[in-house]
């Protein structure tokens, strides 16, 4: 799919990668760049260097995400390009309260959930529409310290494969993001953790794969691309790739 004209949702773009991906877009010549995020100020701040609109959501809530879903499209049209890519990190085990491990999983995985729901029904009716889904490499391979950043990532790769197979047939479009370490305030203070083991991207970097994936409909975006080869060496020896994750849990697992 092709950027130009398009109207398209960015959540979590007040900063980071959902920041880039609303810059990028609108140098691609997007008609609106919509820019959503908890943080209004860093919302309309994105907004008016691109001169798109921001909105205030808090994408834990399905309510915020419906209305969000119903004043675009009422006020600008319908949404071609809806990037789910709010998402937050919580470090911990099985130590890690229950309230904290609810936050994550409705950020991490049910805010995906609650735009496929309101506004794929939509774009069938119109003929089609492209989701981008915002996950990690995590979500492939798992995440040494974080047991609930692990697991919701790994299920927001699950939503996505779903969607994807699901409604391919009727025009839906499924691409979801899966980078290593990326330069943002959720990786602020932890720059030397596991996840930068192949360096930390700049978040321009990230959005331009979103950018080629997207033109290429292709599903996966691997902005670090020694994560296909982790991919391969995983399926092919389960237990020998466990082993490797113990010796990297050893080195990186306190911090």
């Amino acid at each position: 799919m092709e950027l130009k004209d398009k109207i398209i949702v960015v959540t979590g773009a007040a900063s980071g990668i959902g920041k880039a991906m609303a810059v990028r877009f609108a140098a691609e010549g997007a008609r609106k760049v919509v820019c959503a995020d908890m943080n209004l100020a860093g919302a309309e701040a994105t907004a008016r260097s691109i001169g798109g609109v921001a909105a205030e959501v808090n994408v834990a809530r399905e309510s915020e995400i419906t209305g969000l879903i119903d004043w675009v499209e009422s006020e600008l049209g319908p949404i071609d390009l809806f990037c789910s890519n709010a998402g937050i990190l919580t470090l911990g085990g099985m130590e890690v309260e229950n309230g904290d491990w609810q936050r994550i999983w409705e950020v991490n995985v049910m805010s995906h959930v609650w735009a496929a729901r309101h506004l794929i029904p939509r774009m069938i009716a119109r003929g089609g529409g492209y989701l981008l889904n915002t996950a990690s490499a995590a979500g492939l391979l798992n995440q040494v310290g974080s047991a609930p950043y692990g697991v919701t990532k790994h299920a927001a790769v699950g939503l996505a494969e779903w969607l994807a197979m699901t409604h391919g047939d009727d025009g839906i479009k499924v691409s979801v993001l899966c980078p290593q370490a990326v330069r943002s305030e959720m990786t602020r203070g932890h720059e030397d953790g596991v996840a930068s083991i192949n360096g930390m991207l700049e978040p321009e970097s990230v959005a331009e794969a979103c950018v080629q994936t997207i033109r290429a409909e292709t599903f996966l975006v691997l902005p670090h691309p020694e994560v296909l080869g982790y991919m391969k060496n995983k399926a092919e020896n389960y237990d020998k790739w466990i082993g490797g994750m113990r010796k990297l849990n050893r080195v990186f697992g306190k911090q």
